[in-house]
């Protein structure tokens, strides 16, 4: 396997010693297991911008602070220098997510090192020492589907609590390790009581857990655990011993996010037909 350029830098600085293999590629950056002195570690070397597929949309950049002014104000020019403060920004998140979860208990990769564009973390291993596998390949039975569900569950409320909302979160950025599922995938991590869509980010990374645990377990599928949570955390009586039941009722005045999320895609929908019928 021929060596990216990136990681043989770090093999030529010594923060690493070799690349054993690749792990993974996704949407905004390939994984390989390296190894460092006895130990082996995986390596994100994140793509891109113009090589990857998720974009840094202003969902998720929303009152990121920056290290200074001038950082700043080149990204809201968009100049060549601001364009690369940004991507520089959108990969440096993830490291300070993982600190800052990680810090909280959250059950998330240990972060190492990060340097140009690579980030040096633990290799999350599952029974028998091998790469964890992904949460969308592994099978469950109904009662190991509700005992995982419920951990992920706690996870989230954990995470909330810390004031993270992952934003991104599903079946497919989270690892089933030896002592349970741990949480991967933290660039597009918001800041929850920073950023105007929190709430909405909250409600469908809770409602894609109960989607996929949902196959396994049905009685998940009509729980409403995001609502409920958010409604808890506004409300500022969220916290790690906080009973859930899926139960969720719109106090009154509330206004439902989805309700209002359906109305405006119809909306735009008739707009497009109507533009539509005008061109014709």
């Amino acid at each position: 396997m021929k060596t990216p350029p990136r990681l043989q830098s770090l093999i030529e600085e010594g923060i690493i010693d070799s690349v054993v293999r690749p792990l993974m590629s996704g949407k905004e950056a390939m994984v390989f297991v390296v190894r460092s002195g006895e130990q082996i570690r995986c390596a994100k070397v994140y793509k891109e911008a113009n090589k990857r597929s998720f974009r840094q949309a202003v969902d998720y950049t929303e009152n990121r602070k920056v290290k200074n002014t001038r950082q700043a104000r080149a990204m809201a020019k968009g100049t060549r220098f601001g364009r690369e403060s940004q991507e520089a920004a959108w990969q440096s998140a993830e490291v300070d997510a993982l600190h800052r979860l990680a810090a909280a208990g959250v059950r998330v990769p240990r972060p190492f090192q990060f340097l140009d564009g690579v980030l040096i973390m633990e290799l999350v291993t599952d029974a028998e020492g091998n790469a964890a596998p992904r949460l969308n390949d592994v099978a469950f039975t109904p009662e190991a589907a509700l005992a995982t569900h419920a951990t992920l569950l706690a996870e989230a409320v954990r995470m909330l609590c810390a004031g993270v909302v992952h934003g991104d979160l599903s079946e497919f950025n989270i690892l089933m390790a030896a002592d349970g599922p741990v949480i991967i995938d933290l660039p597009q991590a918001i800041d929850a009581a920073g950023n105007n869509h929190a709430q909405r980010m909250l409600k469908r990374d809770v409602d894609n857990l109960r989607e996929f645990f949902g196959q396994f377990a049905p009685e998940l599928l009509p729980t409403r655990y995001g609502e409920e949570i958010w409604s808890l955390y506004r409300r500022g009586v969220l916290s790690l011993e906080t009973p859930l039941t899926g139960h969720y009722e719109p106090e009154p005045g509330e206004v439902e996010v989805g309700s209002v999320l359906r109305e405006i895609d119809d909306a735009l929908a008739e707009e497009r037909a109507r533009q539509a019928r005008m061109a014709e």
